[in-house]
């Protein structure tokens, strides 16, 4: 028996991924943190369960009550021991100035902040050579190749200023929420690479799904944008550059179970390990990071802004 953890499987690639770990571990038993449970979770004819625990990931009080409780149940032997932790919850707001309910930016908050408080407190609970796996996207890379112009490159500053509203002023509104998304997941690399280091008991795992036509996380995109997405998804999952939900999904629950050969801190393009960008490797950007985070979580001792 044993425990895995999950955020982001209400829908989309998060719960085809469910499935799949359901069929390939039906004694496991899985854990669901998010708003709401899985409408369909699937089924399994082994002793595993799966259960959900109502978490908020905008906000950290919900995200701290939600790992106390599974850490106690840990500790306590109420559940079997941590086998791994899957990280794929994220957003994409169509602004900057979204706030979260700690006063933080919110595709920053879901993105980063709540991925490094995940992992703060389940990493270390994980079993040794278990996996930490964490969804991130190519858009990290900021280039034509990787995603054809259709979201701007990153633009990096300090972590304490992407933490807050409005960080990437000056363009429209559009613009700045796609240029916050993907610089919150090229920082989402970093803090792969920081806990890599800081865990060396257990895999952890940048995952890369490609753009996934179909999911939920265009919902807040405009309506010209939403119809140009719908037009144009079937046809980007037959090219390199996209992938359709099924594949993806069964891509994920394979790295989060091992299936997929990666060492720890490695970038995995679905199913299979490549370098992520240059831009990524950057020890003293993400050992800064690492402390803005501890910081701003509270983590350290302080008390997050309200």
């Amino acid at each position: 028996m044993e425990t895995i953890v999950l955020t982001g499987a209400s829908g989309g690639i998060g719960l085809v991924a469910l499935r799949r770990l359901r069929a390939l571990r039906p004694d496991a038993h899985f854990v669901l943190l998010g708003r709401r449970p899985p409408a369909d979770p699937g089924t399994t004819g082994g002793r595993g369960a799966t259960e959900h625990i109502a978490c908020d990931l905008l906000s950290l009080r919900s995200l701290r009550s939600a790992t106390n409780t599974l850490v106690t149940r840990l500790e306590a032997g109420e559940l079997p021991p941590l086998r791994a932790v899957a990280a794929n919850a994220g957003v994409q707001y169509v602004d900057d100035t979204t706030v979260s309910e700690d006063g933080f930016e919110a595709t920053f908050a879901v993105n980063v902040l709540a991925n490094h408080v995940l992992l703060r407190e389940l990493g270390p609970r994980i079993e040794r050579r278990g996996r930490a796996v964490v969804t991130v996207s190519d858009t990290h890379f900021g280039d034509l190749r990787h995603n054809l112009g259709l979201i701007p490159a990153p633009r990096w500053s300090s972590p304490e200023r992407l933490a807050r509203p409005g960080a990437f002023g000056g363009r429209s509104p559009t613009t700045a929420g796609r240029t916050a998304y993907s610089t919150s997941k090229l920082a989402a690399v970093h803090l792969v690479h920081e806990f890599a280091r800081r865990l060396p008991d257990v895999d952890v795992i940048a995952f890369n799904p490609g753009f996934v036509p179909g999911t939920s996380l265009a919902r807040r995109a405009g309506r010209v944008s939403r119809l140009v997405l719908g037009a144009l998804g079937p046809v980007l999952t037959r090219t390199p550059i996209a992938s359709d939900v099924a594949s993806s999904g069964a891509a994920l629950a394979d790295v989060v179970l091992g299936r997929t050969a990666a060492s720890s801190g490695a970038y995995v393009d679905r199913d299979r390990v490549v370098p992520s960008s240059s831009a990524s490797h950057d020890p003293s950007r993400e050992a800064e990071l690492w402390d803005v985070l501890e910081r701003l979580s509270g983590a350290d001792g302080g008390a997050s802004p309200a």
